[in-house]
């Protein structure tokens, strides 16, 4: 089969293409032909070196969608001929999606949602099940007000989604006019321009200086101290980047919980894999009935194109995932 191989950390030119081996599925495992796969940063991050991936050389890859060529023992409920998506490898223990076929724990999947391509499919995976995480780390309620920081990014677009559709009021933050346009398409009631308004303004203007019931963090860094501020008495806020120091004062003044979220533990670990499987397909009912969609960037790549569909991705160019077709 077809791979893009990694064969040193380092830049995507460090990819090649190269004919390998089809896996076969083990216990509790399919063999999916990949159709289409996403992009994300953390794929750019193990390309660099982050010690989470395999070694090398190796293939990268974790969102996928496709079809199932073959079904391992101890699978039940999926069978060859069946349409699924899932995050699924690129992470050390386990293969990747840039390749025309993957050996995948079928916990890890669930049918594609039928309203959905297999493009806009395999954007949705990992971004999903992290936003969907923070949705039941931070138990967001209809009755709160939600600020979705980064609202067009891979995380953010698919948490206003999900927060709108627990009936919940949301503002988004957005880097310029288009993305708001975006975000307001996608449910967002309020948008909020980066370095275009303090912490304090925003919370005056939209919540009358109470704060935000739920601030769902995907920036990290000092965006995670700004959102610390923006935070309601008795506040949650769900963090999906927090490799960094902070000061703590904040949380303790105003009583607020800090959950954070780091979806790649089941692959990793070993643990929890059913709920992966169990999250893509409560996806699948809300993108079948219009409450959640994919932002896809409209830029196409082939598996051969790998290396410039992660430039694109690195570059901050990309409006929505970035995909790379295999069919």
């Amino acid at each position: 089969m077809r791979a893009m191989v990694l064969k040193a950390v380092g830049g995507p030119e460090n990819f090649e293409l190269a004919d390998i081996g089809t896996p076969r599925p083990g216990p509790g495992e399919v063999l999916v032909r990949v159709h289409a796969s996403a992009l994300n940063p953390v794929d750019a991050r193990i390309r660099n070196g982050l010690p989470i991936g395999p070694a090398l050389p190796a293939v990268l890859g974790a969102d996928l969608s496709g079809t199932i060529e073959a079904v391992g023992d101890d699978v039940s409920g999926l069978s060859p001929g069946d349409e699924v998506y899932g995050c699924a490898g690129g992470v050390r223990g386990l293969g990747g999606s840039f390749a025309d076929y993957i050996a995948a724990d079928a916990r890890l999947l669930a049918p594609k949602p039928s309203r959905l391509s297999m493009r806009e499919a395999a954007a949705m995976p990992l971004v999903s099940i992290t936003a969907w995480n923070c949705m039941a780390r931070a138990d967001v309620r209809a009755s709160d007000h939600v600020l979705v920081h980064a609202g067009c990014g891979g995380v953010g677009h698919i948490a206003l989604q999900l927060a709108k559709a627990r009936g919940a009021r949301v503002t988004a933050t957005v880097s310029s006019p288009e993305k708001a346009a975006i975000a307001h398409e996608l449910g967002a009631d309020h948008t909020v321009l980066y370095g275009q308004e303090s912490v304090a303004d925003c919370v005056g203007r939209l919540t009358a200086g109470r704060g935000f019931d739920v601030v769902i963090d995907t920036v990290g860094g000092g965006n995670l101290d700004r959102s610390f501020q923006a935070a309601a008495i008795g506040g949650r806020i769900a963090a999906t980047a927090a490799r960094s120091t902070h000061d703590l004062s904040p949380l303790h003044a105003k009583a607020l919980s800090l959950h954070v979220v780091f979806m790649l533990i089941p692959l990793l670990e070993k643990v929890g894999r059913e709920d992966h499987g169990r999250i893509m397909r409560e996806i699948a009912v809300l993108a079948d009935n219009g409450k959640v969609r994919p932002l896809v960037d409209p830029r196409r790549f082939g598996l051969e194109q790998l290396a410039d569909a992660f430039r694109h991705l690195e570059s901050g160019r990309a409006l929505g995932k970035v995909v790379v077709d295999l069919m």
